[in-house]
């Protein structure tokens, strides 16, 4: 036996093994376009549960109602599938006929019994040599909405549900590539990601958001994520499902209603009500940022293909809306399951979505940045001294005036990588400034205004414009970021408002130097420059502008009286907007929920119960 002298050693270099493994794996691999490094977010929603793969439990949830026919045919389906020698589960439920009211009464109660019976009588013959099976007939017609919702609670983290109504029909590979992704994306740490909720088998066709992209997808692409759910065969991960169980059951006791605007499916929700279940999770996936995995595997083929036949969703059997995949004919390895952070993902309106993005060097800033600027414009919005919710009603109104080229700075918290998670562009300060090497052990303030003159320098190298501005305030139109080419002035900046537009040439590359920069942060600490600012001054825009003038540079102030429109004020009140305004600027000390009624006085808090967006907003624009 080794002693523990031995030992130690081998273990010491295999933690150190795992620990470079972890490491390694815990970094984003997007396009080299628009990839920094990104944070291992696993901690902040829910950790990979499983790292290890054991075996799991999949059993499939079969919803049927009183269409005898095609639940034959999915079942026979189902059980042509290749399982080989893994234990799957059969759960059949059926919904009860609704109340009979007719002339024929009895007559129309007597042939509903007897289709029920029937059908009850098939599954009950129906041989499963695969695992156990499960009969549940209703004693009441509850609908499709609670057929979906009251199939499934997950029993563990290592069992999952494939849910199917019974007008489908799924391929015999099916079962193949169900397990293989779930080996893949759920069990293997390396591609793991908390943002996924399962994956459709579906052939996808449906763009949910109004003025949404057409879905376009090259031939390569076989896997992707898509923030839409799957109703014709769709695989359910054990946590986000029990997530959404519970966030339905507080909303649907408390009243709320699954509405969202700008989204196709609100309308579905107006018009059936708790008939359809989809909006509600639409919604629940919206407030989340979750996705799910859909397949791409061209010529209108799929593993499952609905026959859409008449029920709750077509007055009239419409037919099959896809070709079904089986061996003779594959012509791809269809488990061939490239990495997750190599898929593409896409939001509601197929936007293209850039999760996980954050920036913590100089090199992975100058990176991204081509693929961040608009007319050769970025905006850097700081978040210090904001309130997270302000933060999302900020978002929420970058997403309705379809302003998509900036970057938030901000202090390292769960809640700033959760902004990544979902596809924001965000700075690691603390990262990005051990970058630089130049500045150590420096305060929260004056990491701040580094950053920021750090991000303006390798702007003004790469030749682009910047605004910088705090996120206390809100635009009221997007055209105010791209006007650097018929401004007349280099710098533009703010007397009491963080606003500053620094304009790309080569007079002001030639000054904002390291030295420049350094000179700004010296300001940081003096107590006289400190004395001068009054409690309305701003500090970054302050120092840079006082800077720039002693270097002989022209300063352009902005109007701040014709363009903004200040809500501090206890005289302040109204629901109307000024008019002529452009911005909304609040003191960054403000009590948060005075603020928060002020802007929904006047219309510019656009958050929900969940602090979401109250709509998807799709301009027919695409990364």
């Amino acid at each position: 036996m080794a002693t523990r002298k031995q030992f130690l050693p081998l273990l010491l270099l295999s933690l150190s093994a795992l620990f470079l493994f972890s490491h390694y794996h815990s970094s984003l691999h997007l396009p080299p376009s628009h990839s920094p490094n990104r944070d291992n977010l696993n901690s902040l929603h829910l950790k990979n549960p499983n790292p290890t793969s054991p075996a799991f439990t999949l059993t499939i949830k079969v919803l049927a109602f009183d269409r005898l026919d095609s639940l034959t045919r999915c079942l026979g389906s189902i059980a042509d599938a290749d399982y080989g020698n893994d234990n799957v589960n059969l759960h059949v439920f059926i919904d009860h006929f609704k109340e009979v009211v007719s002339q024929n009464a009895s007559l129309d109660l007597d042939s509903k019994l007897d289709n029920s019976h029937r059908i009850l009588d098939f599954v009950d013959k129906f041989h499963w040599a695969f695992g156990e099976k499960l009969l549940h007939y209703r004693t009441a017609n509850v609908g499709l909405q609670a057929q979906w919702l009251e199939a499934w609670w997950p029993s563990s983290d290592n069992e999952f549900a494939f849910v199917v109504e019974d007008d489908l029909e799924v391929s015999p590979l099916y079962y193949k590539f169900l397990k293989g992704l779930i080996v893949n994306y759920y069990y293997n740490v390396s591609n793991y990601s908390p943002s996924v909720y399962g994956a459709s088998l579906q052939r996808p066709r449906f763009v949910p958001g109004k003025h949404g992209n057409k879905m376009h997808l090259d031939s390569e692409t076989r896997l992707f994520l898509y923030q839409l759910v799957g109703t014709w065969g769709q695989l359910l991960f054990p946590k986000p499902w029990k997530e959404f169980r519970l966030w339905y059951d507080i909303h649907k006791a408390k009243g709320f209603k699954p509405l969202l605007q700008g989204m196709v499916t609100t309308g579905w929700y107006k018009r059936m009500g708790e008939r359809i279940w989809t909006p509600w999770f639409i919604k629940f996936v919206h407030s989340r940022g979750y996705f799910n995995i859909y397949t791409n595997f061209l010529h209108e083929r799929a593993l499952s293909t609905s026959h859409r036949d008449a029920g709750v969703n077509y007055g009239k059997t419409v037919g099959p809306d896809s070709k079904l995949i089986d061996e003779s004919s594959l012509d791809f390895d269809l488990l061939e399951m490239h990495p997750l952070n190599s898929l593409k993902w896409y939001d509601f309106c197929f936007n293209e979505v850039l999760p996980d993005r954050v920036i913590r060097s100089l090199d992975e800033l100058g990176s991204v940045l081509h693929s961040v600027r608009k007319q050769d414009t970025v905006l850097l919005v700081s978040l210090y001294r904001v309130s997270e919710k302000a933060t999302k009603n900020l978002l929420c109104h970058f997403g309705r005036l379809n302003i998509r080229n900036y970057i938030l700075l901000g202090p390292k918290t769960k809640f700033m990588l959760d902004l990544a998670r979902r596809g924001h562009l965000v700075i690691d300060v603390d990262q990005f400034l051990n970058s630089i090497r130049a500045y150590k052990s420096v305060g929260e303030l004056m990491k701040e205004v580094i950053v920021k003159a750090y991000i303006i320098k390798q702007c003004l190298e790469l030749k682009f414009s910047s605004w910088v501005v705090d996120g206390n305030m809100l635009f009221l139109e997007s055209n105010l970021f791209f006007y650097s080419v018929n401004l007349s002035c280099d710098i533009y900046a703010g007397n009491t408002s963080e606003i500053l537009f620094v304009r790309s040439s080569s007079s002001i590359k030639k000054t904002w130097d390291d030295g420049f920069i350094y000179k700004v942060a010296s300001m940081v600490n003096s107590s006289s420059d400190r004395d001068s600012l009054s409690s309305e001054t701003t500090e970054f825009v302050y120092r840079v502008a006082k800077l720039l003038e002693q270097n002989g540079h022209r300063i352009k102030r902005i109007d701040e009286h014709n363009l903004i429109m200040k809500i501090d004020s206890s005289s302040t009140s109204g629901t109307t907007l000024e008019d002529g305004k452009k911005i909304i600027l609040w003191s960054s000390g403000r009590n948060a929920s005075s603020i928060q009624k002020r802007l929904a006085d006047l219309g510019m808090w656009i958050l929900d119960e969940d602090s979401s967006c109250t709509a998807v907003f799709c301009h027919g624009y695409s990364i």
